[in-house]
C-alpha cells in the first residue's frame, strides 16, 4: 500500500485564510464561552436555590460533580466518534443539548434529585462538544501560533464564568436564580443556527479520511486556495481503536502525563470555581461573587501571555509547569484574604494570572501533542480524565466544609493541586522535549502530491 508522508505540524495556510480562521476561532470560542457560563451558572445559582429549598450548601456537592460526570461521559464518546465521523456534528449536536436541557431546568427541576438528572444529561452535551472545538482550533490554526490561538479559543470558556459571575452579581437578586438557566439555554440556540451555517468541517480530517474533494471544497468556500494547503499521512495501519493507540509509538508517557495533568488542573480549577462564592463569603457575597470573575479573567489574561510565549519555546511545558507553581501561592494566600474586599479581588486575579492561566494552556499541550487522526480522541480523553478531578474538586470541597475546615485550609488544598500540575508539565517536559519528536513529517500540496512506497 502506498504511502503519504505528510507534515501534521504545518497549518493550513495563512495566505488568504486569516478571515477564515478568525470565523472558525470565534465559533469555537463561543461554544467554550457558552460551556463556562453554564458550568458556572449552577454554582452561582447554589446559594439562591439552596435558601429556596432549605438545603445546605455543602449538599450540593454531588449536584457540582454529576454535572461533570456527564461532561466525562460525553468527552470521551464523543472524542472516538469525532475522529470517524468528523469535529463538526460534535459542535452542533454538544451545543443543541445542553442548550435544550439548560433551558428546560427551571421548569423540570423541583427537587435535589431531579436537579441531578438535568445537570448528568446536560454535562453530556457540554463534554460533547469540547473535543470538537479543540480539535478545529488546533487544525485551522497556522503551527507557529498553534498555542497561542488555541488558547485564545479556550479562553471562552472562563469569560463565560466572568459573564456569569457578573450577570449572576445583578440578575440573581433582581430576577431570581432560574433567570441564568434561561439566558444559559437561548443564547447558545442563537449560537447554534450561526454554526450550523458557518461553522466547516475540519479540513485537516477530510483530507487524512481520504477525502481530498471535500477538503478542496471546504478550502475554497473559506477562501484558501488548495493547492498550497497541507495534508497528512494516510497510514498504512490506521487503527480500529484510536483509544489503543494513544499509547503507541511512543506516546504513552505522554499520554498518561497529560492525563495526570488535567486531573490535576480540573480538580483545582473545579474546587475554586465551585465553592469560591461559599467560601469566601467573609468578604460579603457581591464580593464572593465577584471574586469568580476576577479568578476567571486573571486566567484570560494569563493564558494569552503564556501561551504566546510558549509558542516560542521548544519545550513549552515548562514554562506552563512554572505558572502553575506560581498560582499555586496565590491560591494558598487566597484563604487569608477573605476578610477584605479589595485584597480577596486583588489576589484571586493573581491566582487566575498563574494557575487558571496555565490551565486554559495545558489544553493546547493536548491539542498539539496528537495528530489529526487522533486528536478528537486524545483531547476527549484528556479531557475525560480531567473531568475525574473536575469531578472530585467539588465533593472534596463538600467533605471539608461538612468537617469544618477553614477557608485557608481549603484554599491550601486547592494550592497544592495547583503544585502538583506543574510538577506533572515537568515530567512531561523532560520526558518528551518536543511534542511531535517521534514524526518525522514532509510537507506535500494538495495539487501536487508525493507518494512513495
Amino acid at each position: 500500500m502506498s504511502r503519504q508522508r505528510i507534515n501534521d505540524d504545518s497549518a493550513t495556510p495563512s495566505r488568504g485564510s486569516t478571515r477564515a480562521v478568525a470565523m472558525v476561532i470565534a465559533l469555537c470560542g463561543s461554544v467554550a464561552l457558552l460551556d463556562g457560563f453554564d458550568t458556572q451558572a449552577i454554582s452561582l445559582a447554589a446559594p439562591a436555590i439552596g435558601a429556596e429549598w432549605h438545603v445546605d450548601p455543602h449538599d450540593f456537592g454531588t449536584i457540582f460533580s454529576i454535572g461533570l460526570l456527564g461532561g466525562l461521559v460525553g468527552a470521551m464518546v464523543a472524542g472516538v466518534i469525532g475522529d470517524r465521523v468528523g469535529r463538526r456534528p460534535l459542535v452542533l449536536f454538544g451545543v443543541l443539548e445542553f442548550a435544550l436541557l439548560t433551558l428546560l431546568t427551571p421548569a423540570l427541576a423541583t427537587s435535589m434529585e431531579s436537579l441531578e438528572v438535568l445537570r448528568f444529561v446536560t454535562g453530556i452535551g457540554l463534554g460533547a462538544a469540547v473535543p470538537g472545538i479543540v480539535s478545529l482550533a488546533s487544525e485551522y490554526a497556522p503551527a507557529k501560533s498553534r498555542a497561542t490561538i488555541v488558547g485564545l479559543m479556550w479562553c471562552g470558556f472562563p469569560m463565560g464564568a466572568v459573564i456569569g459571575g457578573l450577570l449572576a452579581a445583578w440578575m440573581i437578586p433582581a430576577l431570581g436564580w432560574k433567570s441564568l438557566f434561561y439566558v444559559g439555554g437561548v443564547v447558545p440556540l442563537l449560537v447554534l443556527v450561526v454554526a450550523f451555517v458557518k461553522l466547516p468541517e475540519s479540513a485537516r480530517f477530510l483530507q487524512v479520511r481520504g477525502d481530498t474533494a471535500g477538503a478542496a471544497d471546504v478550502l475554497n468556500r473559506l477562501g484558501i486556495d488548495p493547492a498550497t494547503a497541507v495534508e497528512e499521512a494516510q497510514h498504512d495501519s490506521a487503527p480500529k481503536s484510536p483509544m489503543v493507540d494513544l499509547f503507541r509509538q511512543g506516546r504513552a508517557s505522554g499520554t498518561l502525563l497529560l492525563w495526570a495533568a488535567m486531573f490535576f488542573t480540573l480538580l483545582m480549577a473545579y474546587f475554586l470555581t465551585v465553592w469560591l462564592p461559599t467560601i469566601a463569603a467573609g468578604a460579603g457575597m457581591s464580593n464572593a461573587l465577584l471574586a469568580v470573575s476576577a479568578l476567571n479573567l486573571g486566567g484570560v489574561i494569563g493564558c494569552l501571555a503564556i501561551s504566546r510565549i510558549a509558542d516560542r519555546l521548544a519545550r513549552p511545558a515548562l514554562l506552563i509547569g512554572g505558572a502553575y507553581a506560581v498560582g499555586a501561592v496565590f491560591i494558598a494566600l487566597i484563604g487569608w484574604a477573605d476578610g477584605s474586599g479589595g485584597l480577596l479581588l486583588l489576589v484571586t486575579f493573581v491566582a487566575g494570572l498563574g494557575a487558571i492561566g496555565a490551565q486554559l494552556c495545558t489544553v493546547s499541550l493536548c491539542a498539539i501533542f496528537y495528530e489529526t487522526r487522533l486528536r478528537a480522541t486524545g483531547v476527549g480523553w484528556s479531557i475525560g480524565a480531567g473531568r475525574f478531578g473536575g469531578i472530585i474538586g467539588p465533593m472534596l470541597g463538600a467533605k471539608l466544609l461538612a468537617d469544618g475546615a477553614s477557608p485557608a485550609t481549603m484554599f491550601l488544598v486547592a494550592g497544592s493541586a495547583s503544585l502538583i500540575c506543574g510538577l506533572v508539565l515537568f515530567a512531561f517536559s523532560l520526558t518528551r522535549r518536543h511534542l511531535a519528536e517521534a514524526r518525522t513529517p514532509v510537507p506535500v500540496p494538495l495539487e501536487n502530491k508525493a507518494v512513495t512506497s
